[in-house]
């Protein structure tokens, strides 16, 4: 007999999926923070280009919910969530690698987006992180 909820995901989560999960709420943290403060930057100061700026708000706004998805994703124990979630690690490694060089290079900067892009990455390939948003992923498509 079928699960009468199928949204509910089963109550165990591994200690890894959690770890993800926390490292996920972070970075969704930090970039909708991003967000409200270039938000925040566009209403009270004068761009050299409207048009660069809001460009920029709205792919930022976009990455925001892109991340907050995501973790939602995993929380769920979605299967989608884990390639989702080794896209954004692979994106922010080329920011992260961005940031050491050039004129402007931070390599501290570089070292905060690049620790947590490569340990969310690793985890979300964890056979314990897998298992537990395939079981969701075979549920759902069964139905």
């Amino acid at each position: 007999m079928p699960d009468p909820s199928p949204t509910r995901p089963p109550a165990h989560r591994p200690a890894l999926l959690i770890v993800l999960a926390v490292i996920l709420g972070l970075e969704s943290a930090l970039v909708a923070g991003a967000a409200v403060w270039l938000l925040v930057e566009l209403l009270t100061e004068t761009p050299e280009s409207y048009t660069t700026a809001v460009a920029i708000v709205v792919l930022v706004v976009l990455a925001a919910a892109w991340v907050i998805l995501t973790l939602v994703g995993i929380l769920r124990l979605r299967g989608w969530a884990r390639a989702s979630t080794v896209t954004i690690q692979i994106l922010m490694l080329a920011v992260a690698v961005g940031s050491f060089q050039g004129i402007f290079a931070r390599p501290d900067l570089g070292w905060a987006l690049l620790v947590p892009a490569v340990v969310a990455g690793v985890l979300a390939l964890t056979p314990s992180v897998v298992r537990a948003t395939s079981r969701n992923t075979e549920s759902n498509e069964s139905q």
